[in-house]
C-alpha cells in the first residue's frame, strides 16, 4: 500500500498545477468575457481621434466644394453681367 501512495503521490503532484491552471482559467473567464463586452461597446481615444480626423476631413472637403462652386457662380454671374475683370 505504501509503495502504491509511493508512485502516486509525484504523479499527482505532476497533475496538480495543470489542475491549478485549469480553475484559474475557469474561474477568470466570465472577468475576461465581461472585459471583452466592454471593450467591444467603448470607443478608445485613439479610435475617438480617427473617427473625429476622417470626419473633419470629409467636412472640409465638402466646404472645399462648395466655396468653388460658390466662387465659379459669382465669377459666371459676373461675366454674364458684362464686367471684364471678374476674378
Amino acid at each position: 500500500m505504501k509503495t502504491k501512495l509511493l508512485i502516486a503521490t509525484p504523479l499527482l503532484l505532476l497533475a496538480l498545477p495543470g489542475c491549478v491552471r485549469t480553475v484559474a482559467s475557469v474561474v477568470t473567464a466570465p472577468v475576461r468575457a465581461g472585459s471583452q463586452v466592454v471593450d467591444w461597446t467603448t470607443t478608445s481615444q485613439d479610435e475617438a481621434d480617427r473617427n473625429y480626423g476622417r470626419k473633419m476631413r470629409k467636412q472640409e472637403a465638402r466646404e472645399g466644394k462648395e466655396r468653388k462652386k460658390a466662387d465659379k457662380e459669382r465669377r459666371d454671374q459676373c461675366r454674364r453681367a458684362g464686367y471684364d475683370n471678374c476674378g
